[in-house]
């Protein structure tokens, strides 16, 4: 079960829509206080929370969620309209999982839903990942290929481990510039590109793994080698 707590009753008819459509089971809620009941009741897998809200602001319910024991690793993405780096940041920082800024695509949503989802299903990510010759550990912010060390830049790490994290699923362009680059990316530009084609050539072999999916975006996958 999924809820949804944003007081745009079009927003939230559309997005308990969709996730309804891709096999979620998912619920609507459009005030903190139906919100909250809804917990007391039956605690959700995920938790959709726009951050204004009437009453109580969602980096308020955030916080609440996260200091209680039941709820501390519950996954949570936060909707908002707003796209300063500060807003960004302290939904982040007060324990967000995600985030999806206004106006989002339905389809973009559910791929951040799903890999939340899997990141979070264990409430702990995997130390380390190990793919044929390819060997990452984000914690060390080591790659091996072949045993053999590669060194990658912060964003090219980064970019790695994004796609890693996220493996099996099309990540578009517009993910991915957010998630490494910011809000602030021009989404024309040709840094992701350059940046995939540095990354693939440091890799060697394992490059392979990284799928391009024209007109979309890049995807992780084993079934490129």
């Amino acid at each position: 079960m999924i809820y949804l707590l944003e007081d745009d009753d079009s927003i939230r008819k559309l997005v308990v829509y969709t996730l309804e459509s891709q096999g979620f089971q998912a619920c609507g809620m459009g005030t903190p206080e139906q919100f909250w009941d809804a917990m007391a009741q039956k605690l959700p897998e995920l938790v959709l929370l726009d951050i204004m809200l009437p009453g109580e602001d969602g980096i308020s319910i955030l916080r609440r969620l996260r200091g209680k024991p039941s709820t501390a690793h519950l996954p949570v993405i936060m909707l908002t309209a707003k796209n300063t780096e500060y807003d960004r940041v302290e939904g982040l920082d007060a324990g967000a999982d995600d985030y999806i800024s206004k106006p989002f695509g339905m389809m973009e949503m559910v791929a951040r839903v799903r890999a939340v989802l899997r990141r979070t299903e264990n409430h702990t990510a995997p130390s380390a990942y190990r793919f044929g010759a390819l060997y990452l550990c984000p914690e060390r912010h080591e790659v091996r290929v072949a045993d053999v060390p590669r060194a990658l830049t912060y964003k090219e790490f980064m970019l790695l481990t994004l796609l890693v994290e996220n493996r099996g699923l099309v990540l578009t362009r517009e993910i991915l510039l957010d998630r490494i680059w910011g809000l602030g990316a021009e989404r024309e530009n040709r840094t992701l590109d350059v940046h995939i084609r540095t990354l693939r050539a440091k890799l060697g072999e394992a490059g392979n793994y990284i799928q391009t999916i024209r007109g979309v975006g890049y995807r992780f996958t084993e079934e490129s080698l």
